[in-house]
């Protein structure tokens, strides 16, 4: 047999190493397109409560408006929870890459993650909360010994009332003590307690405000009166940072299903309590009776600017009653999307706090 020249064999050898680097190369990069998604859908977690202060994420979910503005590139699916605090839980686990919530768990996310874990993409909703009570009871001294529901510990409802009670004179504690008792429960739960006396009333969203008051309770304090020009954010949008520079894209199409939502409800409100009463129907076993969205949807205003210094205001109010320590909210904010959709529709943007 004849032999090959030594400096063939090394030329062959050569070929050969670099013939494997380069089939592991190319066999590497198709696993970071795996990793990556570009191989296949991007799967997008949605957060939303199913209240009527979430009507744009219900009536998106169940309209197909979210999934129509995401495209076949991106696999939608959705959880819903009872109050904020459990919403940045699965934010926090890796669980959920967006939510609709209400502005203090907003803020105890970017605090507790040093402003790295979230960034608000989108308003929502403004209004549709207050403070029912027994019909006996008619102003605030009365409430003292009383017994007051709120959502969760913490959450957005519940910072407000302990804020408005200190302001009233009147001592609450996280435990449950001070001169007025706050009970943290879950909303539906809320219902049964108020009817059977165990609570004298609730600071709540919608429906459970109108359910609470067709339930023989009076309204004591519409939040609305307690802000200027009525308005105070009660949900906005929130992404995690790190899907965020993920997957821009994805975001931004988010953002066009949240601005197409709001137009929908706010232009199409007999539709728009049609798919509010059959989604909420298909997550609890019972559609949302029609006339009680059509009592409650005038306390409501669909909204896509987050209402920024209603926030700050709320984390001060959040400092005030010892639930949360005072943290600069500087990059909490990105209406980058927002606004680059607002514009592309001639519509008015909103100011980047």
């Amino acid at each position: 047999m004849r032999r090959l020249p030594f400096r063939r064999l090394v030329s062959l050898a050569t070929l050969a190493v670099l013939g494997v680097a380069t089939a592991g190369t190319t066999a590497a990069c198709g696993d970071d397109e795996s990793a990556t998604g570009a191989s296949g859908p991007v799967t997008l977690r949605l957060g939303y409560f199913p209240n009527i202060t979430h009507a744009p994420a219900v009536v998106g979910v169940e309209k197909g408006i979210f999934t129509e503005k995401l495209g076949s590139d991106v696999k939608l699916e959705t959880k819903t929870f009872n109050a904020g605090p459990a919403a940045i839980e699965a934010i926090f686990s890796g669980a959920l890459d967006a939510t609709y919530i209400g502005p203090n768990p907003t803020v105890n996310a970017f605090s507790k993650s040093k402003g790295q874990a979230v960034r608000v993409i989108s308003g929502a909703a403004s209004g549709g909360v207050a403070l029912v009570v027994k019909p006996e009871i008619t102003t605030v001294d009365q409430l003292r010994g009383k017994k007051i529901a709120t959502p969760q510990l913490g959450n957005t409802q519940d910072v407000a009332v302990r804020y408005w009670l200190k302001q009233k004179g009147l001592r609450t504690t996280k435990e449950g003590g001070g001169d007025v008792t706050i009970v943290p429960q879950e909303n539906a739960q809320t219902v049964e307690t108020f009817t059977s006396g165990a609570v004298d009333g609730a600071w709540v969203p919608e429906p459970f405000v109108s359910r609470l008051v067709n339930a023989g309770g009076r309204v004591l304090v519409d939040e609305r009166d307690l802000w200027p020009d009525k308005k105070f954010v009660i949900t906005n949008l929130i992404v995690s940072t790190k899907f965020l520079k993920a997957h821009p894209d994805v975001v931004k199409k988010l953002v066009e299903g949240q601005v197409a939502a709001n137009e929908f409800v706010n232009s199409r409100p007999d539709e728009s309590h049609q798919a509010v009463s059959a989604h909420i129907g298909k997550i609890t076993g019972k559609p949302l009776d029609l006339k009680l969205i059509k009592q409650a949807w005038p306390t409501l205003e669909f909204t896509n600017d987050p209402i920024a210094s209603s926030l700050k205001a709320g984390l001060d109010h959040a400092v005030a009653v010892e639930l949360t320590q005072p943290v600069s909210l500087d990059g909490l904010y990105d209406l980058t999307y927002l606004n680059e959709v607002l514009k592309a529709q001639g519509r008015t943007e909103v100011v980047q706090p």
